[in-house]
């Protein structure tokens, strides 16, 4: 009985040392610090088990189309996504490596998301990332498949293909436009 009112004691003393530590303003919330191990592996997790939960859309037939794709590029282009994640032949915005955590590389994460998964982070946004939701900002959803169906393709699109589907594209009105 004493080990059980040990571990609960110990139990609350964690508890409680957590909430003082985090609701105290001792963790350093500032983008230009890394997070704790801990923190960076909760959110991680988190953000996972959300998309993974709420991401139950069907994508439509025209995911593999070509003129999908190339309508995904412009629009992924337009919207300004090249800002923080780049593009075949195109750099992010300088800006972008402030974010934290850093906007990942999309050649490397979409090999393991589905496109209803990379349709429900485009459509949502992920909070407290800098990723914002695109249905706040007037994007249909069949906007949003095709910069889904670009997304997916991403790892095998050519630079000359890129530029080619996004010449003239820019960010909207008031954006800045990425470096070339």
């Amino acid at each position: 009985m004493k080990f059980l009112s040990l571990i609960g004691a110990l139990a609350i003393i964690v508890a409680v040392a957590a909430a003082v530590f985090f609701f105290g303003g001792f963790y350093n919330v500032a983008a230009t610090q890394v997070d704790l191990p801990v923190v960076a592996w909760a959110l991680e997790h988190v953000r996972d088990a959300s998309i993974n939960r709420h991401a139950v859309d069907k994508p439509p037939a025209t995911m593999d189309d070509p003129a999908t794709i190339q309508t995904g590029a412009r629009a992924y282009a337009t919207r300004g996504c090249v800002s923080c994640h780049g593009g075949p032949g195109v750099m992010w915005a300088k800006f972008s490596e402030g974010l934290r955590p850093d906007p990942p590389d999309l050649k490397d994460a979409v090999k393991d998301l589905t496109p209803a998964q990379i349709f429900w982070v485009i459509r949502n946004g992920i909070n407290m990332t800098g990723m914002p939701g695109f249905n706040l900002v007037e994007a249909t959803d069949q906007e949003i498949w095709t910069i889904a169906a670009f997304v997916k393709k991403i790892p095998s699109v050519s630079e000359a293909d890129y530029k080619a589907w996004t010449v003239g594209a820019a960010p909207p009105a008031g954006e800045t436009p990425p470096p070339k």
